[in-house]
């Protein structure tokens, strides 16, 4: 069993917790993500490893409440313990050779975005944090990213923090003002970058993308992760989660991601309904 340590509100909808978790910290590097189960009879999703101390034996998660395991997760607490933590699982970052780099992180996603950040900046590359959010209340790891980057510009869609725009704006305005990366690691909602990889592409600059599909087994048997990379059928679990985002059928993954979101709704509100009930 898999007992939580720490439990901590990162914004209305987004929550961390570190796990203790000997074998998985072990392993664990940025980039990588483990599958859980609060309980026996429960569902396996994945949560990207959002830290890990190798020392303490324990590994920091951090997800949004958004279906019905996620709405059980946050339901527990301090000294509970989850059934099954499994991993780490998927390939990790690669962060060697590389002397300057932009990672660009939206949303919940910058939750995968600062480890790597963070690994870049620990092995002496220079790197730009470029972060948005929609608005200030939904921000997270704000002094973590200020901690792991050389550069970091904060934007947010109404200008409540940061500045207001998008952050393919900034990440444009620098390359345009004469950066010149090796590298763009662009981790975030679909559409987000869909349009990094394709500012990225027309300025030849080569890109990462850090991908999150339905999962179901993490091991590529089940086919549920799949995503069409350069014309051939990529299985998220064990050939990414990051892929060249160049090479990406970004329109196909938001097609196959928007399937679910009916179900996800239903399951998160008859179990939102269940804790209603037993509260009563």
């Amino acid at each position: 069993m898999y007992q939580i340590l720490e439990k901590k509100s990162l914004n209305p909808t987004v929550t961390l917790m570190r796990i203790d978790a000997p074998a998985v910290a072990k392993k664990a590097e940025p980039g990588q993500f483990i599958i859980l189960r609060t309980d026996g009879n429960g569902e396996r999703i994945p949560l990207t490893i959002a830290d890990y101390d190798r020392d303490s034996g324990s590994v920091t998660v951090i997800f949004q409440v958004v279906g019905a395991t996620t709405e059980k997760l946050n339901h527990m607490n301090v000294g509970d313990s989850l059934h099954d933590f499994v991993g780490p699982l998927g390939r990790a970052t690669d962060t060697v050779g590389k002397k300057k780099v932009a990672v660009v992180g939206g949303g919940v996603g910058c939750a995968i975005a600062y480890p790597v950040a963070k690994k870049f900046f620990e092995s002496g590359t220079e790197v730009h944090a470029v972060v948005g959010f929609r608005n200030r209340e939904l921000v997270i790891l704000e002094n973590e990213f200020a901690a792991a980057s050389s550069r970091f510009i904060k934007m947010s869609d109404d200008g409540s923090w940061g500045e207001r725009g998008l952050v393919t704006d900034a990440l444009r305005r620098l390359i345009e003002n004469g950066e010149q990366y090796d590298e763009v690691i662009t981790i975030g909602p679909l559409p987000m970058m869909k349009f990094v990889c394709r500012l990225t592409k027309e300025f030849n600059i080569k890109t990462v993308a850090s991908m999150n599909p339905i999962m179901i087994d993490g091991t590529g048997m089940c086919g549920g992760c799949r995503l069409t990379v350069g014309g051939e059928v990529k299985f998220a679990c064990v050939d990414g989660p990051e892929f060249d985002g160049h090479l990406i059928d970004f329109d196909e993954a938001i097609s196959r991601s928007s399937m679910y979101k009916p179900f996800e709704r239903a399951a998160h509100e008859s179990t939102c309904n269940l804790f209603r009930k037993e509260a009563e």
